[in-house]
């Protein structure tokens, strides 16, 4: 019988996961230890393997799949924190110093990925979580090239409809409906709504 798979599966939304590649090749660089280059290969393994099962039209992995991807994250975060013990104060005489000791980076990727493992991992477990947030990056730049070219929005007003605009148009291409299809079924008082929405 095989044991529970350890995470919860409750996260409420998916952290960055190209933002953490790019901390463990910093890593790789600066502090190179082995656990930091086997968990960049088992994330983008991740990938792949969540990307294969879309492609094939399924909607989430075998109970094995997540028990070993799951079981060996565990196990390289464990091999970190061996890599990385808790530094100690040094005390100096007369000087008591109070507060937490500060982390080096390793400590504190460490900690992300073993405290927020639900947030990391959401991608595993829900497959309409982006295993990166590039696609709230590009939907934001619009908002920043319209600051850029008219250095500010003349109303408050205005700033909210532009962002409803962005907004609906952006859902409802992500749902593959086309953009003038989407202003037009709006316009006529009948606008797309997703079957659902996704929060993160």
């Amino acid at each position: 019988m095989m044991d529970e798979v350890p995470i919860s599966n409750t996260a409420e939304h998916g952290l960055c996961n190209v933002h953490h590649l790019r901390k463990l090749k910093f890593l790789e660089e600066r502090y190179p230890q082995p656990w930091v280059t086997k968990i960049t290969a088992l994330l983008l393994k991740m990938k792949e393997v969540t990307e294969r099962a879309k492609e094939k039209g399924l909607d989430r992995l075998t109970e094995q799949q997540y028990f070993d991807y799951i079981s060996l994250y565990d196990v390289l975060i464990e091999e970190g924190y061996l890599a990385n013990p808790d530094l100690e104060r040094i005390e100096t005489e007369g000087h008591k110093k109070r507060g937490r000791v500060k982390q080096n980076p390793v400590r504190n990727l460490l900690d992300q990925f073993k405290y927020c493992k639900d947030s990391v991992l959401a991608f595993l477990f829900d497959f309409r979580v982006p295993f990166d947030n590039n696609l709230t990056e590009r939907d934001i730049r619009m908002m920043k090239v319209k600051l850029k070219i008219s250095d500010c929005f003349r109303t408050k007003e205005g700033a909210n409809n532009f962002c409803d605009i962005r907004g609906y148009i952006s859902t409802s291409r992500k749902n593959g409906v086309n953009a003038i299809d989407a202003l037009h079924v709006a316009i006529a008082g009948t606008p797309f709504i997703p079957d659902f929405v996704l929060l993160g």
